[in-house]
């Protein structure tokens, strides 16, 4: 029996940084089990230089990641998605759009590394950091037993998933 693809859509407000590198790293650690999308709700037209650069280090791949609208994923002939995950606190708070098949949400909300001013390695740190904490919260979405979870179990395990606490390691500045 062959198991099932599941997508999920990563959701931040400019989709330049934070939900683009949550793409990618559930696009890899998901070992073709998930199929990764993201999206804005008003997405900044490009992807932030530096989540590009933090996601090559981590050897991610990051051709054809690019920053769209979240609309395209609740139009008629979109993926049908599986989980929706908003990485930021605006876009937690906005109305989001009614995506079709009622997908499983949770917010996992990161600050923004793409607002963080300060010198060059400082801001290539807070981009390593949030690539971090979002491939710590991924491994563990992704080591989940989707099968054999009822929903109201896993929606239990996605909030506590968001609910994590960076350690002192990890805050990002």
């Amino acid at each position: 029996m062959e198991e099932k693809t599941y997508n999920a859509l990563f959701l931040c407000t400019g989709n330049s940084a934070r939900s683009i590198m949550a793409e990618a790293i559930l696009n890899r650690l998901g070992l073709g089990r998930f199929h990764a999308f993201s999206a804005g709700s008003h997405p900044a037209g490009e992807v932030n230089p530096y989540a590009i650069q933090a996601l090559k280090i981590g050897n991610y791949l990051t051709d054809g990641l690019c920053s769209k609208d979240w609309a395209e994923f609740a139009a008629p002939g979109a993926p049908a998605l599986d989980f929706v995950f908003t990485v930021c606190d605006k876009a937690a708070q906005e109305v989001c759009p009614v995506w079709p098949g009622q997908p499983m949400t949770a917010h996992w909300g990161l600050p923004d590394p793409a607002r963080f001013e300060g010198s060059e390695a400082e801001i290539r740190a807070v981009f390593a950091d949030t690539l971090r904490m979002l491939t710590n919260r991924i491994s563990i979405f992704v080591s989940l037993p989707l099968a054999s979870l009822d929903k109201l179990a896993l929606q239990k395990e996605l909030d506590r998933i968001g609910k994590t606490k960076p350690g002192p390691e990890e805050n990002v500045a």
